[in-house]
């Protein structure tokens, strides 16, 4: 099937996917209102086969030095499937699922599968990546821009993590784990009973990015948006904390988030 983006509709909920560019969610709206940064870096793209930084761009497999790009210099961020056209293999009214195989510069033959569903009041992200060759190490998360505000107040972050990444100059995990500090944040938290944070619009919305993952990344040092991203592993999680894809069993991870209005909308 074609790569075109995919409309998807439950009640007044209207999700776009957009196979052609990374196979990103590009937008998300509840009655009429876009909860999705729009413009350079819009709606949600999938992090996949890492997360994040990977330190120097280089991830030991095995034996075996693997470089990747230098797309964030001095590092690699964000894997390398959000630049490409994923394939369309299946839609119906609220249902997509989209494929991408990965090709250069990731150096092991896969294929990506992300399953976008929604309902009335869910959108839930499911990806797995799998392999028929070679063993290798992966990594699946989301980056959504929620956008700041939704015409009112700014949102409000709600979370209660384990421990926070101690991050170091070069904005990677130093490997220590420290109390969860106060905003702004770019940085790594521990949640081992699985990803819940909270984002409310007063007045107007209450959603929450839930996952059976234990890390997520919050990002809020820019103006217009927000990012909570539910993650497989910290950055430079392939050289720290490897989860390995294998041909009997593949790497697969979801997130939901779901919302409630708190007013008009």
């Amino acid at each position: 099937m074609s790569n075109e983006d995919i409309k998807l509709t439950a009640g007044d909920a209207e999700v776009t996917v957009r196979p052609g560019n990374g196979g990103r969610i590009a937008g998300l709206q509840i009655a009429g209102t876009e909860l999705l940064r729009q413009g350079d870096r819009f709606g949600c793209f999938p992090m996949v086969p890492w997360c994040g930084r990977i330190r120097d761009g280089r991830f030991r497999d095995g034996a075996v030095v693997q470089q990747m790009p230098l797309n964030s210099p001095p590092h690699a961020i964000h894997g390398t499937v959000r630049e490409g056209a994923w394939r369309t293999a299946r839609v119906t009214t609220d249902e997509a699922v989209i494929t991408y195989d990965l090709v250069d510069p990731w150096p092991y033959p896969g294929r990506v599968t992300q399953a976008v569903s929604l309902t009335e009041d869910a959108l839930t992200l499911t990806m797995a990546v799998e392999t028929y060759d070679s063993s290798f190490p992966a990594q699946i998360g989301w980056h959504p821009w929620f956008n700041r505000n939704l015409g009112a107040e700014d949102v409000l972050l709600d979370f209660a993590p384990a421990w926070q990444e101690e991050r170091g100059d070069d904005h990677l995990p130093t490997g220590k784990r420290i109390d969860p500090a106060p905003g702004p944040w770019d940085d790594c938290f521990g949640m081992p009973g699985g990803v819940g944070v909270t984002l409310t619009w007063p007045g107007q919305l209450e959603l929450t990015v839930s996952s059976r993952e234990e890390w997520v990344v919050v990002y809020d040092e820019q103006e217009a948006a927000v990012c909570v991203e539910p993650q497989t592993g910290p950055p430079n999680g392939l050289n720290t904390l490897p989860r390995l894809v294998t041909p009997l069993e593949p790497l697969e991870a979801s997130t939901t988030w779901a919302w409630r209005r708190l007013g008009a909308v």
